[in-house]
């Protein structure tokens, strides 16, 4: 096995939880678990293959649990595992910042708004 070095940590931090996708997904669990059908539909610009290609790569790398229950029809449930909720701050922080860049485009005249604030999710 070949011996894995970072330059800084953050490229760490982003091989896990980087790219379009993992974000959203991370931040719409932060509240609590979700089925697929329900992640699609808060994320509307993400197709059903890139949900479950992004839902794998987070639940192989430890960050998401995915809980399947029993019954007819299947239900599948996916929520932060104990070491995912480690990034509870990050995402925060990172939900945050959004919505300080957006009311800092609305007031450099931008017509931009949040559909949703990340605290009502």
């Amino acid at each position: 096995m070949t011996k894995k070095i970072y330059n800084i940590g953050v490229e760490a931090t982003m091989e896990v939880i980087g790219g379009k996708w993992k974000p959203i997904i991370l931040c719409n669990l932060r509240h609590g678990a979700l089925r697929t059908s329900e992640l699609k539909r808060n994320i509307p610009g993400i197709s059903q293959k890139m949900l479950t290609q992004q839902l794998r790569e987070l639940e192989h790398a430890n960050i998401i649990d995915r809980k399947v229950y029993n019954q007819v029809p299947p239900k599948v449930e996916y929520s932060l595992s104990m070491y995912g909720e480690t990034l509870g701050s990050i995402l925060d922080s990172l939900c945050q910042w959004g919505e300080l860049h957006v009311e800092t485009l609305r007031n450099n005249g931008e017509e931009i708004e949040i559909k949703a604030s990340d605290h009502e999710l």
